[in-house]
């Protein structure tokens, strides 16, 4: 889910998507507005789930799609080889959410252990462990 914004209503650590892909944004500059035409905004932004940089320009004006981010609690169940069964601690919905590229996080998962996960466009991530 998304919901439309204006280009200059956005700030850097706020997200976009771009190419269906929810970013955060890292630079953010306007430039003025010229003689033969409205003032443009260039705006860098990381993706959250592939951490590819991606980087647009459109008029202040135009408008730009902002992603819906369900941050959730769960609690991790099992480890499979190329997920994590976790359970959403209040709907208690089980579901598979893929290992974390981070090498800190994913030492630090263990059976049991409550984590927070966002949903971004359909797609679960896991952000941190809790505690």
């Amino acid at each position: 889910m998304s919901k439309p914004a204006e280009i200059g209503a956005l700030k850097v650590g706020s997200y976009v998507i771009v190419d269906n892909e929810p970013c955060r944004i890292v630079s953010y500059t306007k430039s003025k507005p010229g003689k033969h035409g409205s003032a443009k905004a260039r705006i860098v932004a990381i993706g959250v789930f592939d951490e590819i940089k991606r980087s647009f320009v459109k008029p202040v004006s135009a408008q730009v799609e902002v992603p819906m981010i369900e941050k959730r609690a769960g609690q991790v169940i099992s480890l499979l080889p190329a997920s994590v069964q976790v359970m959403d601690l209040e709907t208690y919905e089980v579901f598979e959410a893929p290992l974390p590229e981070d090498e800190g996080l994913k030492s630090k998962l263990i059976s049991g252990i409550e984590v927070e996960y966002w949903r971004i466009l359909g797609i679960t991530k896991i952000m941190r462990t809790k505690g």
